[in-house]
């Protein structure tokens, strides 16, 4: 792979360990939290629906936040627009560490996802501004195969540090690590978008916008992205519930066997990685969509019999990982190879898609599985499962198509 990286970026090129670091900061910050959600609803004397917005509002800075990063590092660069996204990431989880309500330390979590989206943003685009298109669905899935780390590690961790230290403990770790990436990036991650487009503010925002929205290509390839993430993040959403409420889990334990999903997600992007240039992106993202159907019913199925253990639900969220793994890294791929002018702000729309979808498939589950719909069982949280697999077995089709037509 080395060989198609252009000679212009050689000696200047990020490493794999720095793209996966800055990637990796968000999705650590919104997981290593998720053991304590339960206990908060005491900790500040709130509403579960309340504590639940800690997760949904996370998401929505993030959706949000994309759609003006990536415009602004097409315009100014990768380097400067991350940097700056990195120290406001850390001044947000000091506010998280230090909340003395709620309301507080609900600004704190959107201040830590505005900032820590730049690092999602970028990696993605800073590996098309280095690869080719058939060589990056494969390298965005290296990437986030080692981002998954942190999704897998980020309930364990915080699940013992909650136990051992109290709550606020996990927001500490986080100011530390982000202070590390923030100083290895100033150091190790040089500018990669040399042909910067013309143009700033908004006007020059509306402008890559609307020539990315007349791409039914693009749309096709992004509505993939952000309806199979809704799946893994109304999973996100319900999950801390349904394992403390009807399986009986402390956090710590819930922490543990969340390995088991990041673990799958590190073997879809895994076979992304080596199967994807060979495959093609569009039958890729086809196979990871089998995938998810099958495990989502396996769910149901387990449910519907009566086997209400850790396992009925973890063990199949192990292949709707695998899954997950397989569809995202292509079809991000595909979104920001569209226009590769448009790498930054095309990034940061298919994210923004990603998360918003993501953030309402989060608030939904929540909000049913309070007693709005079957309460005290799992039903709430299968319907959304499903109903995001459904819509993104719609979006890939319309990829297929529109792919055949296109090349």
């Amino acid at each position: 792979m080395t060989n198609s990286i252009s000679t212009t970026f050689e000696g200047r090129r990020p490493t794999l360990a720095i793209l996966v670091a800055v990637s990796a900061v968000n999705p650590l910050a919104l997981n290593i939290s998720l053991p304590s959600l339960p206990l908060l609803v005491d900790v500040f004397g709130t509403t579960t629906g309340m504590v639940q917005m800690s997760l949904s509002l996370y998401l929505a800075a993030v959706a949000v936040a994309q759609i003006g990063i990536g415009p602004l590092s097409d315009r100014y660069g990768r380097r400067p627009v991350l940097l700056w996204g990195l120290a406001i990431f850390v001044v947000g989880s000091v506010v998280c560490a230090v909340a003395p309500s709620i309301e507080v330390l609900l600004t704190g979590r959107m201040l830590q996802a505005t900032g820590g989206c730049a690092g999602i943003v970028l990696g993605r685009a800073i590996v098309r501004d280095l690869y080719d298109r058939s060589q990056a669905a494969s390298m965005i899935g290296y990437v986030t195969m080692g981002l998954a780390v942190a999704p897998m590690i980020g309930p364990a961790i915080g699940g013992v540090v909650d136990q051992s230290f109290g709550w606020r403990s996990s927001s500490y770790l986080m100011v530390v690590l982000g202070v590390l990436v923030l100083v290895a990036a100033w150091f190790d991650l040089h500018e990669t978008n040399h042909n910067r487009v013309s143009g700033g503010g908004i006007a020059g925002l509306v402008r890559s916008y609307g020539a990315l929205s007349r791409s039914g290509l693009f749309w096709a390839y992004a509505l993939t992205s952000a309806f199979t993430s809704a799946v893994f993040f109304g999973f996100l959403g319900g999950a801390p519930f349904v394992a403390a409420d009807l399986l009986g889990m402390t956090p710590a334990v819930y922490g543990l066997y969340f390995i088991l999903v990041a673990g799958g997600y590190v073997m879809g992007n895994w076979i992304s990685g080596r199967y994807s240039g060979s495959i093609g992106m569009v039958r890729m993202i086809g196979a990871g969509n089998v995938v998810l159907v099958l495990a989502v019913s396996v769910i149901a199925l387990f449910f519907a019999l009566g086997l209400v253990h850790p396992l009925s639900l973890f063990g199949p969220m192990f292949v709707v990982g695998v899954g997950n793994g397989m569809c995202l890294p292509n079809a991000i791929a595909g979104a920001v190879s569209v226009r590769p002018d448009l790498a930054g702000a095309a990034s940061g729309l298919t994210g923004s898609l990603q998360i918003g979808a993501g953030a309402i498939a989060s608030a939904v589950a929540g909000w049913l599985l309070s007693g709005i719909l079957w309460p005290g069982t799992i039903w709430p949280l299968v319907l959304v499962m499903a109903t995001a697999c459904a819509l993104s077995v719609v979006a890939s089709i319309a990829a297929r198509v529109l792919e055949a037509e296109q090349y």
